[in-house]
C-alpha cells in the first residue's frame, strides 16, 4: 500500500495533508472544526481563545451575523463576474474603502492577497516615475512574489529566482539620516509597514515616516504605505498612516479587508491612476462579487460597531494588564502588539496554547504577536492577563 492510499484511509486531516501538499508549513497542534466570536472549537472539544485571527485576517472573529450574512446572500444573487463587467457592489466597495482611506488616495484597483497589492503597488510606481530602484526598510515583510519577495529582509534564503526585478537597497529602521542620504533621484519608491507585523509588531516613529514622507516628495519618488497587516482597523485607525499624518501616494491593504475572503486593494492618487489604461494592470478574481459584499460588511461593521474604539479600548487594558509573567514590555499599536518576552517567545506562546490561548510568533526570538478579531472582548484580555501571570518571569 502507498503511503498516499494509507492517508487516505486516516480520519486525520494532518495525515492526509502531509501525504498529498507540499510540505512549506508548520502546523499548530490542534484540528478546528467550527468557530463563533473569537472561539476555534477543536475535534477533540476544546475551545481555543484566538488571538491570532488566521494571520490578522479575522477581523469580525468569527460567524459575524452581518459578514455572513452578505457572503450568503452575494452568492446566491451573482457568485461570479468578471472585471469586464461594472458590478453595483464592486463600486461600493470601492467607495467605503475609499472613504476610510488617506486623503488624496481616489482610486482602487482589487487583488486577491497582500503580496499581490504590493506586487501591483511597486509596478505601478516604477510606471509612474520611470526609475529602477526600490528603496524598503530593514527588518520589513512584504510577500512572497518576485517584486514583493524582492523588498522583503533577508529572503534571500528563500527567494528562488535567478534575479531581483528592479534594484533593491535597505534603509537602516528608524535611522533618519540613511533615509535621507539614500532616497535620490533614482528612487521610484519607498515601501513601508507602518508597522512592521512579521518583525513583532514594531511600530515606526512619526518622525522616521516623516522623514521618509519628506525625502520621497523632494526627490518625485513615491511612498508606499504597506498596510496588509496593520490596515482595516487593526491598529485602532483604520489605517496606521492615519496616526502618524503621513499621506502616502501608494497604500495597500488585505488579511482584514474581507474578514475572511480573499481579497487585497492598492489605492492611489488620481495623478498615479492616470498612468495607467486598459491592459497595463489585471486579474481575474480581484473584486468579484462575493469578495466585493465581505469587503463593504466588513467596513460597515466596523463602523456600526464601533470596533475602532474596542480596538483602542482593548490595547490599553493589554498594556495596562499584560506586562506581567514573561512579558517585559508591549510595542505595536491596537490589535497588533508585540509582546517582548523574557524567554524565546515559542515557549510563552507553547505554554499559553496549553491553556487554550493561541498567539503568534515573530522573527524576533523574543516577540510573541497579538493579532486578535476587532471584536476582542474585556474578559477575553483578563483571561489572557491572568495566564501571562501565572507562568513564572525568569530568574536571573
Amino acid at each position: 500500500m502507498t503511503i498516499n492510499a494509507e492517508a487516505g484511509m486516516s480520519s486525520d486531516p494532518r495525515i492526509r495533508e502531509a501525504a498529498t501538499m507540499i510540505p512549506v508549513y508548520g502546523q499548530l497542534p490542534f484540528v478546528p472544526v467550527r468557530a463563533s466570536g473569537c472561539d476555534i472549537i477543536t475535534d477533540d472539544g476544546r475551545h481555543i481563545l484566538d488571538l491570532y485571527g488566521g494571520h490578522a485576517v479575522a477581523a469580525l472573529g468569527y460567524g459575524h451575523p452581518k459578514l455572513t450574512a452578505a457572503i450568503v446572500d452575494q452568492s446566491r444573487t451573482l457568485l461570479f463576474q468578471s472585471n469586464a463587467v461594472a458590478l453595483d457592489v464592486r463600486a461600493r466597495a470601492a467607495e467605503r474603502l475609499l472613504a476610510v482611506a488617506p486623503k488624496k488616495l481616489a482610486r482602487v484597483f482589487f487583488v486577491n492577497s497582500g503580496a499581490e497589492a504590493n506586487e501591483n503597488a511597486l509596478r505601478m510606481a516604477c510606471v509612474a516615475t520611470g526609475r529602477k530602484k526600490v528603496l524598503a526598510i530593514t527588518q520589513g515583510f512584504h510577500g512572497r512574489t518576485a517584486g514583493a519577495g524582492a523588498v522583503t529582509w533577508n529572503s534571500e534564503k528563500w527567494y528562488g529566482f535567478p534575479q531581483k526585478p528592479f534594484e533593491v537597497d535597505f534603509i537602516p529602521r528608524e535611522d533618519i539620516d540613511a533615509a535621507h542620504e539614500m532616497i535620490d533621484a533614482d528612487t521610484a519608491a519607498v515601501i513601508v509597514e507602518p508597522i512592521q507585523g512579521v518583525a513583532g509588531a514594531f511600530d515606526l516613529s512619526t518622525g522616521f515616516l516623516d522623514a521618509i514622507r519628506k525625502a520621497t516628495r523632494a526627490v518625485g519618488s513615491l511612498m508606499i504605505a504597506d498596510e496588509v497587516q496593520s490596515g482595516i482597523g487593526r491598529s485602532g485607525q483604520y489605517f496606521a498612516v492615519q496616526f502618524h499624518g503621513i499621506k502616502p501616494d501608494i497604500l495597500t491593504s488585505a488579511k482584514a479587508l474581507g474578514g475572511g475572503m480573499p481579497c487585497g486593494a492598492v489605492l492611489c492618487s488620481d495623478d498615479i491612476a492616470a498612468k495607467f489604461g486598459p491592459g497595463d494592470l489585471g486579474t481575474t478574481f480581484g473584486g468579484g462579487p462575493v469578495a466585493a459584499a465581505a469587503m463593504v460588511a466588513v467596513l460597515e461593521a466596523i463602523e456600526d460597531d464601533k470596533l475602532l474604539q474596542n480596538v483602542r479600548d482593548r490595547e490599553a487594558q493589554i498594556r495596562e494588564t499584560c506586562i506581567v509573567g514573561p512579558i517585559r514590555k508591549i510595542q505595536g499599536m491596537g490589535l497588533l502588539l508585540g509582546l517582548v518576552c523574557d524567554r524565546p517567545a515559542a515557549e510563552v506562546h507553547n505554554a499559553l496554547l496549553d491553556h487554550d490561548i493561541l498567539t503568534g510568533t515573530s522573527s524576533d526570538p523574543e516577540v510573541l504577536r497579538i493579532l486578535a478579531p476587532l471584536v476582542l472582548e474585556a474578559e477575553h484580555v483578563d483571561r489572557l492577563a491572568r495566564t501571562l501571570a501565572a507562568i513564572a518571569p525568569a530568574t536571573d
